[in-house]
């Protein structure tokens, strides 16, 4: 589970969830100066906990749609249940409790601050549901992706030269030779293949042949050449397959580092950290590492 994923609408549900818990232990009616006399005095008004249908069908039924919501977005695949995804059903329990409080409190007599602010709770937690995936204000991030450290351990356990446990094109990490490049001066050359090697009590050379021509530098790359970058994306995005299929293979979740291998038209081949591949069809907004 990423948290990073949950998005400022999953912030406005999970905040009435804990809202409407908590009113779930006041009282649901109030006498107030309906009562006189030393009756009143012994009288205990109930609480949600005091009656099953109301705390099952307003405040416990708000809690577990907060939670399917929650869950949902935070796991990095969907999961669906008869067909439809958890955060669908999450957002149904949302409505049907929003709708429960609403006529409970139409249909009391003597309201207490526990009815009210448990349909005020319900009615923003079923708000926040519908229109967090819709509004744009609140589908944006709820904790913004980390700076990448200089030192952090690639994921893809690729090393660069110079830089152990960077991996190619991380942030910070130092820059490799091409492909088939003469190494710079001063540096260790590998024996070649097919050389011989040291045996016990044969003196090698130390000492290397000086060149008799100055090593060439390697070729520039071409000019719009595309680099391998790492990249962040804001909100919750699906990967699709290369052949073009609709279903997306996965969804790249904020806070995490993907590689960028090529180019493919307006977006990007996106390398997972478990080595799948994929279209990110929509790149606005990206942050490069």
């Amino acid at each position: 589970m990423n948290i990073r994923s949950l998005t400022r609408g999953d912030g406005v549900v999970i905040g009435a969830a804990v809202v409407l818990f908590i009113a779930s232990f006041l009282d649901l009616t109030s006498y107030g100066n309906q009562c006189s006399g030393s009756y009143c005095a012994n009288l205990d008004n109930p609480s949600a906990w005091d009656s099953l249908g109301t705390l099952m069908g307003i405040y416990l039924a708000g809690v577990i749609g907060a939670a399917l919501i929650t869950v949902a977005r935070a796991l990095p695949q969907p999961r669906k249940v008869v067909g439809l995804d958890m955060a669908q059903f999450g957002v149904a329990f949302t409505v049907f409790a929003a709708w429960t409080a609403f006529w409970t409190l139409i249909d009391a007599s003597n309201r207490g601050a526990g009815l009210i602010l448990g349909f005020i709770a319900a009615l923003v937690l079923a708000g926040g549901a519908v229109a967090g995936p819709l509004v744009p204000a609140l589908k944006g991030p709820l904790l913004s992706a980390p700076k990448p450290a200089a030192m952090t351990p690639s994921p893809y356990g690729v090393q660069a030269a110079g830089a152990p446990g960077q991996g190619y094109g991380y942030p910070g990490a130092q820059a490799q030779h091409p492909y088939g490049a003469q190494p710079q001066p001063g540096q260790a050359q590998p024996a070649a293949f097919g050389g011989q090697a040291g045996h016990p009590g044969q003196p090698q050379d130390t000492q290397q042949p000086a060149p008799t021509q100055q090593s060439q530098p390697a070729a520039a790359a071409p000019a719009g050449e595309f680099a391998p970058f790492w990249f962040a994306v804001p909100v919750a995005r699906p990967l699709y397959a290369e052949d073009g299929s609709p279903s997306p293979i996965a969804e790249l979740a904020p806070g995490t580092w993907y590689l960028a291998v090529e180019q493919r038209g307006p977006g990007l081949i996106a390398q997972t950290q478990d080595g799948r591949r994929g279209v990110l069809q929509d790149t606005t907004g990206i942050q490069r590492g």
